[in-house]
């Protein structure tokens, strides 16, 4: 039996438990100050929709498709987002706990991260390619065998990448945080 489709629709201050919202699509949908904490969206599709003050943290996504979502001011922290459909996989983050969440092996070309914690966030073999951190907080963040080219750090903070692992072909750094690129250098610029 097919599922609902909610089409344009509204939901505001609902609390989903743990089964969440398996298998459900969703399309030009808002979210507004949900609580999906540790919540399944396994099997879940969304399009075009918008989390607004939300809490997303440890919420399952195991074969969700995320098509043209945007996060705003919202906690989403400790989610495995590899787990997500590849083919279906576009999102934007504003002013968001990204924390311990997991980007191994995303494609994240062109993604928006705006002034996000993104700290102890894993973004090993992601593709990164013109993708943009501004203002953002990457203290831990691991990038390993990341594609960084065309990325823009300019105004992203506490990051250390090593350029000699991760292709950055055009990226952007600011002057400030050359330390973040020295680091496996045992080398400091004051």
């Amino acid at each position: 039996m097919k599922e609902e489709v909610h089409t344009d629709k509204v939901f505001e201050n609902v609390v989903y438990s743990e089964t969440g919202l398996t298998g459900q699509e969703f399309e030009d949908c808002r979210f507004k100050s949900c609580d999906f904490s540790q919540s399944d969206l396994s099997n879940s599709r969304f399009s075009d929709c918008r989390f607004i003050d939300c809490n997303l943290g440890m919420a399952k996504v195991s074969h969700a498709g995320l098509s043209n979502v945007t996060f705003l001011n919202c906690k989403v922290v400790g989610v495995n987002f590899s787990h997500c459909l590849p083919l279906l996989f576009s999102v934007s983050f504003e002013n968001c706990s990204l924390d311990y969440s997991i980007f191994t092996r995303c494609r994240l070309k062109k993604t928006k991260f705006k002034e996000c914690s993104i700290r102890e966030a894993d973004f090993t073999e992601a593709d990164l390619t013109a993708a943009s951190f501004d203002g953002c907080d990457l203290s831990n963040a691991v990038f390993s065998r990341t594609n960084l080219s065309q990325a823009d750090f300019r105004t992203a903070r506490n990051y250390a990448i090593n350029l000699e692992i991760n292709p950055a072909r055009k990226a952007k750094f600011s002057l400030s945080g050359i330390n973040g690129l020295l680091r496996q250098y045992d080398i400091l610029v004051e």
